[in-house]
């Protein structure tokens, strides 16, 4: 829903033209009248006004502009459910108990900063990620920014947003959905980070930035399906914005940067190749999928799998209660994370733990502490356990462990023997 801070706006119909509110950007112009004709006037968002001559007569209707927009929205959001394809509920995703629960704690606390998915094929590895739209939690964003601007956090402010700020301007807030945007391998650089709106160039004849998929992923999930096989000029930029949490682009004259923190969720197969370990390394979590053994549990994932195929819209209501006691769950744990605590001790035997396995730099550290919070917050507590940091540290080492062509053992093994050395 749309609110407004401050008093209502204004919408102004005139005789000699009509101003319509685009359901994207919210436009309110100011007319200039000129002595004895009325021409056309250019607005913010491509708006025109048609004007005729002979002595402009304007008619001007005060209304409130909140309940258009608010009817706006509820329209558009009822045609993108309707339109949208079919998604497999999270809740009816058998097994894959690692994976989900990585997915999960990373909508918990964004700041975990992603998880890598690497399995065999057919594992269910995009299905789940995809799967994960339903589950995600609203948050307030600025009406009609395309960088998704956290009005309460300038670090996460567009430019425009942000001088507006400055002048002390009100801004209109509205919740959404946090958006997950699909990287396919395919993508040229300038779709990823945006380029010149060649429109505006051509039509108003002044440089203008066309956002990318980068500025929609803000605040959102970025996800890559077979990571592994993206090309390495867009891995450098993924790996720059990560890093950053911004983007910059200099394209022809044009010089802009603007906040993309996103959850970048990786999935792949490791007989297509291995990935480079500096992108490796920017995944907080890495997930490991394997295909089920369990004659049992296969034939209900195949039986699970056609009734979605028949009719996916009775099998989405057959676990609707199940998906919303999820939703619930997420959106209860992220409201209380920050009161979670971890003892000192639990610190420094992760450390140490880390030290031992000669993992280079602390974000293993980092990483293993705020999973194990997070997944303190999914189970309802308000401390840390050694048990909830024995569930996760796997997943947040595993994948920064030095290779050695020599060692037969897994490395997620490696990490829980010294776990249980050093914590016992």
């Amino acid at each position: 829903m749309a609110t407004i801070l401050g008093p209502s706006s204004a919408a102004i119909s005139a005789s000699c033209g009509s101003l319509i509110y685009p359901s994207s950007k919210l436009v309110i112009p100011s007319i200039s009248i000129n002595t004895g004709s009325c021409s056309w006037k250019k607005f913010y968002g491509g708006i025109g006004i048609q004007g005729t001559k002979g002595k402009p007569q304007f008619h001007i209707a005060v209304t409130n502009v909140a309940s258009e927009i608010n009817s706006v929205q509820q329209a558009q959001k009822l045609g993108a459910k309707e339109s949208q394809r079919p998604v497999y509920p999270f809740a009816a995703i058998v097994g894959q108990d690692e994976m989900k629960l990585c997915l999960l704690l990373n909508v918990i606390d964004p700041k975990i900063g992603g998880v890598m998915i690497m399995g065999d094929r057919g594992t269910g590895k995009s299905t789940t990620v995809r799967s994960l739209v339903d589950l995600l939690p609203e948050i307030k964003v600025v009406f009609g920014d395309p960088y998704n601007s956290d009005p309460e956090d300038p670090e996460s402010m567009g430019i425009e947003v942000r001088e507006k700020v400055t002048k002390g301007e009100e801004l209109m807030i509205t919740m959404i959905k946090i958006n997950m945007v699909d990287l396919p391998l395919g993508a040229t650089e300038d779709r990823v980070c945006g380029t010149i709106d060649i429109e505006k160039a051509l039509t108003e004849g002044v440089k203008a930035f066309e956002p990318g998929l980068l500025a929609k992923a803000n605040r959102g999930i970025l996800y890559v399906d077979e990571v592994n096989l993206l090309d390495d000029h867009l891995v450098d930029v993924l790996l720059d914005s990560a890093a950053s949490g911004w983007n910059t682009v200099e394209r022809e004259g044009i010089s802009i940067s603007h906040p993309a923190r996103f959850i970048l969720i990786g999935s792949g197969n490791p007989e297509e190749g291995e990935l480079r370990p500096q992108l490796l390394d920017r995944f907080g979590m890495h997930a490991q999928v394997r295909t089920v053994r369990d004659a049992e549990l296969r034939v209900k994932i195949v039986e699970e799998r056609a009734r979605f195929d028949k009719n996916p819209k009775e099998f989405r209501d057959s676990y609707k209660a199940e998906q919303e006691k999820l939703q619930q769950q997420i959106a209860s744990a992220r409201s209380s994370l920050s009161s979670v605590q971890i003892d000192q001790d639990l610190k420094v035997k992760i450390s140490q733990v880390c030290a031992e396995l000669n993992v280079d730099g602390l974000r293993g550290d980092i990483v293993t502490n705020r999973a194990a919070k997070a997944l303190a917050a999914l189970k309802g507590r308000d401390c840390v356990t050694a048990e909830d940091i024995a569930t996760v540290i796997p997943n947040c080492l595993r994948h920064r462990l030095r290779k050695d062509p020599l060692e037969s053992i897994d490395s997620g093994l490696l990490v829980i023997e010294k776990f249980y050395e050093v914590f016992s």
